[in-house]
């Protein structure tokens, strides 16, 4: 065996011991639910309305963290969160003054319609779905409650 072919082979032998240090991505990402649980808990505590879009900021270090098996999870909550948070936004709306009931002055048919529709998606079976799954996760690899 020459030097080359000798040292690719002790290279391929060794290459799952590498691998086996790097850092496990469920630790990172327990280290950030640890994180950002207080500021969740806080938000969720507040029994504000507009608690998750106030939370979007730790909702978002989460998704960013989540290991490859939490992503479409996260992916999902997030991007309901923003949708509903653009929504009103580009409405012009206060979150934590909109009244679905009485629609405030200068909004259009279509800037409440997609509010509407935003906020359903919010509370749909699957983003209920979601947010069970990240939060059983939480409790059974990191053994933190994470309270959405």
């Amino acid at each position: 065996m020459t030097g080359v072919r000798r040292l690719l082979a002790c290279g391929l032998l060794l290459l799952p011991l590498a691998v086996g240090c790097s850092e496990d991505p469920f630790d990172a990402y327990c280290e950030v639910v640890e994180e950002e649980r207080p500021d969740l808990s806080d938000a969720v505590a507040a029994g504000s309305p507009t608690a998750l879009i106030e939370a979007l900021p730790s909702l978002e270090a989460l998704e960013d963290a989540a290991p490859r098996d939490l992503r479409d999870e996260w992916d999902l909550v997030v991007g309901r969160v923003r949708e509903l948070r653009d929504a009103l936004e580009d409405a012009d709306v206060d979150p934590a003054a909109y009244d679905a009931e009485r629609r405030p002055a200068g909004v259009t048919d279509a800037e409440d319609a997609r509010i509407d529709a935003a906020a359903r998606q919010l509370v749909a079976p699957a983003t209920v779905r979601a947010l069970a799954g990240v939060q059983q996760q939480a409790r059974d690899v990191c053994g933190t409650p994470l309270t959405l």
